[in-house]
């Protein structure tokens, strides 16, 4: 059993990783399509785990959460770019911030297709139910995975992607005020993953993500129960 978890830990930790560079290189990619070559002149054009993950963020993070059994999060080395070298600014700031949540929803489809062809290979194969419950278990958890970065990176607290995406749409006092709170974000996402939850007992991040990834996975994964 013992093993198991550990073999369990290390698989999603893995997929974590796997999202979380495709994340940043969808990140770079858009940035350099829109006229800033900013993260490609810094290396970042480049599906080398090395050059997007944060030891802290993108492996220490997911594999302590991963072995609490709960939501697991991740966060990467924010990928460089220039509003001033993009052709339009304001509209692709924006698009530059969606681009990784959007592929992680691209790559959470692909996952809930993938789930459901190897599961018709299974029934029509007669599978060991061992070894194809132990696959459609990982390609699951890389479809929950990859919903979870998605929804997470939506919160709008740098450095998450969710900021960069509102702070466009900001004018005056408003702007100002956002751009003030933004000094004390990183400090207030984690009294919110670790402090609220150890003070209150209540979880709110917890409590977003199964509303939101773990509500749209078992969506998309229960498709496959009624076809």
């Amino acid at each position: 059993m013992f093993s198991a978890d550990i073999l369990e830990i290390a698989i999603t930790v893995a997929l974590v990783l796997l999202s979380t560079v495709l994340h940043e290189l969808a990140h770079a990619a858009t940035a350099n399509a829109l006229g800033d070559p900013t993260a490609k002149e810094q290396g970042r054009l480049t599906l080398n785990p090395l050059a997007h993950l944060d030891p802290v963020g993108s492996v220490v993070l997911p594999l302590l959460m991963a072995m609490a059994h709960g939501p697991i999060f991740a966060f990467a080395k924010p990928v460089p770019y220039n509003p001033n070298r993009l052709r339009h600014p304001i509209r692709d700031e924006v698009l530059v911030a969606l681009a990784g949540p959007a592929c992680n929803l691209v790559q959470a489809l692909v996952g809930t297709l993938l789930f459901g062809g190897f599961q018709f290979l299974a029934v029509q194969t007669n599978m060991e139910f061992g070894i194809a419950y132990a696959i459609l278990n990982t390609i699951a958890t890389y479809v929950y995975v990859n919903l979870m970065l998605m929804f997470f990176n939506l919160i709008p607290l740098p450095p998450l992607d969710g900021s960069a995406i509102i702070s466009p749409f900001l004018r005056g006092e408003a702007r100002r005020w956002y751009y003030q709170v933004q000094r004390y974000s990183l400090p207030v996402l984690i009294g919110i993953m670790y402090l609220v939850p150890m003070v209150l007992h209540v979880n709110p991040v917890a409590m977003y993500i199964n509303a939101t990834a773990g509500n749209l996975s078992n969506l998309l994964l229960g498709i496959w129960n009624v076809v």
